[in-house]
C-alpha cells in the first residue's frame, strides 16, 4: 500500500529525529508548512520535542509557536533559554506573544520582556495593558499607513521599505498630522494611480473602524458582515494598530468553542487530553442541579399514577415524547445561539425568528404527530390512543421549539450569556412540560382509553 506524501515526510522526520540526523531533519522541516510542524511535535516524546526545537532555527520556531496551543506553547518557552526565547519572541506577531505572556506569571512575563528587543517589548507592554479579549488585545501594530499629504509615489516608496515588516499586504492606511484616520487605499489601487497624484485625493475616505475596548465577538461580527480582511483599531480617532482576519477566524472558533462548552453544561474547556476527574467536576455541578429538577418529572408521574395503572400502553410512549420534545427545544437552541453571535437582534428580528420556529415546531409536530398516531394505532390497535398520543406530541414539540427559542432570547436581552441556557436545561424542562401535556390529554381521553 502506496504511503500519502504526509506519511512519507513525517515518517522521515520521525527517522531522522530518532537517528539525530540534524541536516536531513532540517531539510525536511523547510519543506512543510509549520501547522504540521506543530501537529507533529505534540505527538512526539520529551527527547524528539527537544530535539525537534533544537533543530528549528529562530524564524522557523516562531512560526511553530504561533500554530501551538495554550500549555504546550508554554511548556516550548520554558525549554527554551532566555536568549532564544528573546529571539523568538520578537519574530512573532505582538499580539500572538501578548496572548503568550498573559498566561505566565509576573517574574516570568518581565524576564521574557527584557530578552526581547526594547522596541517589541514596549508594543507587547502597550498591548497588555488593554483588557483581556478586546480588539486591543487582538491588533498589530505591523502595517503600512502614510501620511494624507503623501503622493501616491511617496507610498510606493514607504510599502517597499516596509512590505516585508507589514502584517497584511491589502491596505494602506491614511492619517492626518494628528495620527487620526482620515482614510484608506487598497495597494491594487495606489499601483493604478499616478505617481503625482496625492494619496488624499485618491483615497477612501469612508473606512470602517473599531474602539480599541470593543468586545472581540463583536469584532469577529464586523470581518463576518462586510467581508473584511483587515480592521483598524482607533483610539478616539487616533489610529493605534489593525487587526487581521487570521485573528478574527481565531476569534470565532474560540467563541464558537466556548458556547459548544456551556450548551454542554460542562462550563469549562474539555478536551482529549483532559483528566477524568478534572472532566467529571467539570460537568458534575450542572448535573447535579439538573438532577433535582428531573425530580419533578418523577413527581409529575407520580400525580398521574392512576392514569398510568388503568392504560398501560401509555407507558410505551413516555419516553419517546420527552426525548423529542427535548430535542427539537436543544435544536432551536443551537440555532438561536448561532444567530446571537453572528448578527445583531433588535425586537423585529427576535419576533420573525419566534414566528418562523413558531411554524417550524407546528410542521414538524404535525407529521411526526400523525407518524406516531398511526404506529399506535396500529401497535395497539386504539384509535384514541393513537389521538392521544399524536396530539400530545404535536403539542409539545411546538412548546419545545418556542422554549429553545424564547428562553435564550430572554437571557440575551438581560444581557446575560445565552449559551447558559444549555442543551441539558432545555432538555429536562421539555420533560416537564411533555409529561404534563401528555398525561393531561391522557387523562381527559381515560374514559374512551380504557
Amino acid at each position: 500500500m502506496r504511503q500519502t506524501a504526509e506519511q512519507q515526510w513525517k515518517w522521515l522526520l520521525l527517522d531522522a529525529l530518532a537517528k539525530e540526523k540534524r541536516e536531513q531533519a532540517q531539510q525536511i522541516i523547510e519543506e512543510v508548512y509549520p501547522y504540521d510542524i506543530a501537529q507533529v511535535y505534540e505527538e512526539l516524546g520529551e527527547d524528539d520535542q527537544a530535539r525537534l526545537l533544537d533543530y528549528l532555527d529562530h524564524e522557523r520556531l516562531a512560526d511553530v509557536l504561533e500554530e501551538l496551543e495554550g500549555e504546550q506553547r508554554l511548556a516550548v518557552l520554558r525549554r527554551l533559554d532566555v536568549e532564544r526565547a528573546g529571539h523568538v519572541l520578537d519574530l512573532m506577531e505582538n499580539d500572538d506573544v501578548a496572548d503568550v505572556l498573559e498566561e505566565l506569571g509576573p517574574e516570568e512575563t518581565d524576564r521574557l520582556l527584557g530578552s526581547m528587543r526594547t522596541d517589541e517589548a514596549l508594543i507587547v507592554r502597550n498591548l497588555l495593558t488593554y483588557p483581556p479579549e478586546t480588539a486591543g488585545r487582538l491588533m498589530t501594530n505591523r502595517f503600512i499607513w502614510v501620511g494624507e499629504d503623501f503622493t501616491v509615489g511617496e507610498t510606493v516608496e514607504k510599502m517597499r521599505d516596509y512590505i516585508e515588516y507589514s502584517e497584511t499586504i491589502n491596505y494602506v492606511y491614511v492619517v492626518n498630522q494628528l495620527s487620526e484616520l482620515v482614510g484608506v487605499i487598497s495597494y491594487r489601487d495606489v499601483i493604478l494611480a499616478e505617481n503625482t497624484e496625492r494619496i488624499s485625493d485618491v483615497m477612501e475616505t469612508k473606512v470602517i473602524r473599531v474602539a480599541a475596548e470593543t468586545d472581540q465577538e463583536e469584532v469577529a461580527q464586523l470581518f463576518e458582515r462586510y467581508d473584511l480582511v483587515s480592521l483598524p483599531v482607533v483610539e478616539g480617532d487616533i489610529l493605534v494598530g489593525l487587526i487581521t482576519v487570521d485573528d478574527a477566524l481565531d476569534v470565532l472558533r474560540e467563541e464558537a468553542n466556548e458556547d459548544i462548552e456551556k450548551l454542554s453544561a460542562s462550563g469549562k474547556s474539555i478536551d482529549f487530553e483532559t483528566k477524568p476527574w478534572i472532566a467529571a467536576t467539570r460537568r458534575l455541578p450542572w448535573l447535579v442541579l439538573l438532577l433535582f429538577i428531573g425530580l419533578v418529572s418523577g413527581s409529575i408521574i407520580s400525580q398521574f399514577e392512576e392514569t398510568l395503572s388503568k392504560v398501560v400502553a401509555l407507558a410505551f410512549f413516555m419516553p419517546m415524547i420527552a426525548g423529542m420534545t427535548g430535542n427539537t427545544g436543544t435544536q432551536s437552541l443551537a440555532v438561536v445561539v448561532r444567530g446571537l453571535i453572528t448578527r445583531e437582534v433588535d425586537k423585529r428580528v427576535a419576533t420573525r425568528l419566534i414566528l418562523r420556529e413558531l411554524w417550524v415546531g407546528l410542521i414538524i409536530g404535525v407529521i411526526c404527530g400523525i407518524l406516531i398516531a398511526i404506529i399506535a394505532y396500529v401497535w395497539q390497535g386504539s384509535a384514541v390512543l393513537g389521538l392521544v398520543v399524536g396530539s400530545s406530541l404535536v403539542i409539545t414539540l411546538i412548546f419545545g421549539t418556542l422554549a429553545g427559542t424564547i428562553i435564550p432570547l430572554i437571557l440575551h436581552r438581560l444581557k446575560i450569556d445565552p449559551a447558559i441556557a444549555s442543551g441539558p436545561l432545555i432538555t429536562t424542562l421539555n420533560d416537564i412540560l411533555s409529561l404534563l401535556v401528555y398525561f393531561g390529554i391522557a387523562t381527559a381521553f381515560i374514559s374512551r382509553l380504557m
